[in-house]
C-alpha cells in the first residue's frame, strides 16, 4: 500500500485550481503533513501567514465542516499509514543505482500511483459512467499526445467486447467527429493535466450536440471538467521525471481497465461471445 492517503491525494488533485493563498496552505500540508498535530487554528494560520477564514474555506473545499474535522481525519490518516523505508520513498533515480534498484523504485512509483487513483476515484460516478457506456450507441475516446495512446489502447479493449468504439487523436478530426455526434453517443476525453485545449474544445462541441461527455483527468476543477457530465480522477501527482510518464500512463489505463472489467461483469456471456467473434476473424485472416 502507498504511504499516502485520501486527504493528501485530494489536496494534490486540487492543487492546480486553488487560489494563491490556498496553494500556500496545500504546499505546506503536503510537504509537512504532521504540521497540524499540535496546532490550533489560530496557531497554524499565524505560522503560515494566512487568515483563519481562508484556512476554514480550504477545509470546506476538501469536504470538511471546518478545521477540527479536517485536523482529526488527517491525523487518523497519518496514524494508519504504512511505514516505508526512506530508501523506497526516494524514487528519484541516482547514477549509482543498479538496474535492479531502479526497477524497485519504479515498482514503488507504480504501487503509489495506483493506490492514489483508488483514493481519488468516485466509485458512484464510475458506476454511472459504466451504465452510460452500456446504453451508448457509439463511444469515442478523445486524447492528444500520450493520452491519445491511452485512447487507442482503450478502443482495442472495448471493441473486443462488441462496443461501437473509436479513438480520435488528431484535434481537427476530434472537432469534426464531435460536431457529428448525437444524443446517445458518449465521449471520453483523456487529459492528465485537464488543460488540453484541444480535448476540452472537442468535449464542448460534443456536449452542444447532446452527446454525453466523460473526463478522465488528474486535476479536479480543471478546464476539461467544466465540459464533462461525469468526471473520473486518476492519480500521479508525484511528478518525478523518471516515474511521471509511466505513472500517468498506468493510472489512466487502470481506470479504463476498471471500466472494461465492470462492463464485462455486467454482461459476461455477451462479452465472451463478442471477444470470441473478434478473435476468430483475426485468426481466419492469419490462416489465409
Amino acid at each position: 500500500m502507498s504511504s499516502r492517503g485520501k486527504i493528501l491525494d485530494t489536496i494534490g488533485a486540487l492543487q492546480n485550481s486553488l487560489t494563491k493563498t490556498e496553494k500556500k496552505i496545500a504546499n505546506a500540508i503536503l510537504s509537512q503533513p504532521d504540521l497540524l498535530n499540535q496546532c490550533s487554528l489560530s496557531e497554524v494560520a499565524t505560522q503560515l501567514d494566512v487568515g483563519e477564514a481562508t484556512f476554514i474555506r480550504f477545509c470546506r473545499t476538501l469536504g470538511f465542516k471546518g478545521y477540527t474535522d479536517f485536523k482529526l481525519d488527517l491525523a487518523i490518516e497519518l496514524a494508519t499509514q504504512e511505514k516505508e523505508s526512506s530508501a523506497l520513498l526516494d524514487t528519484d533515480v541516482a547514477e549509482t543505482d543498479t538496474s535492479k534498484e531502479i526497477a524497485a523504485k519504479l515498482q514503488v512509483t507504480l504501487n503509489n500511483v495506483i493506490t492514489e487513483t483508488v483514493n481519488l476515484l468516485n466509485f458512484n460516478e464510475l458506476e454511472k459512467v459504466v451504465d452510460v457506456l452500456r446504453r451508448a450507441k457509439r463511444i469515442f475516446l478523445f486524447g492528444v499526445g500520450s493520452s491519445g495512446l491511452t485512447a487507442e489502447d482503450a478502443k482495442h479493449k472495448l471493441m473486443r467486447i462488441g462496443l461501437q468504439t473509436d479513438a480520435v487523436t488528431n484535434n481537427h478530426f476530434m472537432y469534426m467527429q464531435a460536431s457529428l455526434l448525437k444524443k446517445g453517443d458518449v465521449v471520453i476525453g483523456i487529459s492528465h493535466s485537464g488543460s488540453s485545449e484541444e480535448t476540452a474544445k472537442a468535449l464542448r462541441i460534443a456536449q452542444q450536440n447532446e452527446a454525453t461527455t466523460v473526463a478522465l483527468t488528474h486535476n479536479l476543477r480543471s478546464p476539461i471538467t467544466e465540459v464533462a457530465d461525469y468526471v473520473l480522477i486518476n492519480g500521479n501527482r508525484q511528478g518525478h521525471m523518471q516515474g511521471d510518464s509511466i505513472g500517468t500512463k498506468m493510472a489512466q489505463l487502470f481506470v479504463l481497465d476498471l471500466i472494461y472489467t465492470l462492463l464485462v461483469r455486467a454482461e459476461p456471456n455477451k462479452a465472451i461471445q463478442q471477444k470470441q467473434k473478434t478473435l476468430d476473424v483475426i485468426l481466419e485472416q492469419r490462416i489465409k
